[in-house]
């Protein structure tokens, strides 16, 4: 368990390091000093993972140094039972001259592990960080990668009550990441705590109970990990468009038209300029009649009915399924895509149509819809018109003649057995 309680810490910035002398010789002040954190307060239970997010320089590794006592807080409380271990700035209390056995031994003992432990797990710490030969090499020969490796399986692997994992998770590569998801899962289902703090939500969502929103130092927003996400990517849309048209968030779709069936929901997150107007969404089946509900591997087609607000030089559409976990199962947009819709001029109404097989496991998905323009060339873009998570809701039935799966959606395996004789 930990709780932490009203948790303050200052940095003195200088413009230069001679100005920490003058600083002391004349007594006078050549520093300015910068709110890192600024009473944060939170409570971490035995067997939760606590996601923690928000923009660089939010505060979010301030806070998990001072968690794993790397940094000391100027004021507050923190109360924590059991060891904790974490993964954070890479090379963090390595020796990057010695090997990294060696490195296993001092940082394992840096950890608060005894000298039976460390070499009652060194085995497993090696065999679990695959680094083969390279084990007896210096740090120094290390790729970021292989130091991540090393740095995860030790903190692992130290008994901790509660386990810390920064960014520095993302530097592995795919095969390892994936690893050290399933050891974390393991770990957690143990009754371990995890203190995750991450720039990709899915992640967030998928392995958290619940969600801290840290911006300049302060808490903005804490509990569920869906409706935490929802208003970190709001508020990210409102700062990107602050100056320009007012942002609504949390705003009902109001259409010139009576509200369709698809819009008889509680108001769900909408963020963007406003320049865009939802008018309609609706989903339909092969025969092009209104939805709510279809069977797996049934041909889908999601419509939105929008109306334009001002001129639109290269407008683009998304759309997004989420399940009932707040997981994205697909997103794309016509960017994407490869598809160049046309310019839009103001007071146009568009209609977008996505085509596509309900190839989903049995539950029920939300749809949401956006409208980027000026497309930067990675996917994002310049101006985003309109956002809304969780427009409408789909419920998927199993195809009684699809086979059985888990996961998220059938990618329709096919399978050859051959016997060794027929080889021969």
């Amino acid at each position: 368990m930990i709780r932490a309680e009203n948790i303050c810490k200052r940095f003195r910035l200088y413009r230069k390091p001679s100005d920490r002398l003058k600083e002391i010789l004349l007594r006078r002040s050549y520093h300015t000093l910068y709110q890192a954190l600024e009473e944060v307060s939170f409570q971490v239970a035995d067997g939760q993972t606590f996601g923690i997010i928000g923009q660089n320089g939010a505060g979010k590794s301030t806070l998990l140094k001072i968690l794993t006592g790397v940094l000391l807080p100027d004021s507050g409380q923190i109360q924590m039972s059991g060891r904790v271990t974490g993964l954070l700035e890479l090379g963090t209390g390595f020796n990057m001259e010695m090997s990294g056995l060696d490195n296993i031994r001092a940082n394992a003992m840096l950890l608060g592990m005894s000298a039976s432990q460390i070499a009652a797990r060194r085995d497993l710490i090696v065999d679990f960080a695959e680094l083969g030969e390279f084990i007896h090499e210096p740090l120094k020969t290390y790729s970021s990668g292989m130091v991540m490796r090393l740095a995860f399986s030790i903190a692992i692997h130290a008994d901790p009550s509660c386990f810390v994992v920064d960014e520095a998770l993302s530097v592995g590569d795919a095969y390892f990441q994936q690893k050290c998801m399933r050891a974390i899962q393991d770990f957690r289902a143990r009754g371990g705590s995890i203190l995750f703090v991450s720039h990709d939500m899915s992640a967030i969502k998928t392995l958290c109970d619940q969600a801290m929103l840290l911006e300049d130092g302060r808490i903005v927003d804490i509990g569920s990990p869906k409706d935490v996400v929802d208003h970190y990517h709001a508020m990210l849309l409102h700062r990107s468009h602050q100056g320009d048209v007012p942002v609504t968030i949390n705003r009902p779709v109001t259409p010139s038209e009576p509200e369709p069936q698809a819009s008889e929901r509680p108001a769900s997150p909408l963020a963007g300029t406003g320049e865009v107007e939802l008018v309609d969404l609706r989903l339909a089946d092969a025969q092009g009649r209104r939805i709510e509900q279809i069977t797996s591997e049934a041909p889908l087609t999601i419509v939105a009915e929008l109306r334009a607000r001002r001129d639109l030089e290269q407008p683009h559409y998304g759309i997004g399924i989420r399940n009932r976990f707040g997981h994205s199962v697909f997103e794309t947009n016509t960017y994407c895509m490869g598809e160049t819709p046309p310019s839009v001029a103001a007071g146009e109404r568009i209609r977008v149509e996505w085509r596509l097989a309900a190839n989903l496991i049995k539950g029920d998905y939300s749809i949401s819809v956006g409208v980027g323009n000026r497309p930067y060339g990675t996917g994002s873009f310049d101006e985003i018109l309109f956002f809304s998570h969780d427009l409408a809701m789909l419920t998927v039935e199993m195809d009684p003649d699809a086979i059985r799966y888990d996961g998220y959606f059938n990618m329709h395996p096919k399978v050859s057995v051959i016997h060794e004789e027929a080889m021969a």
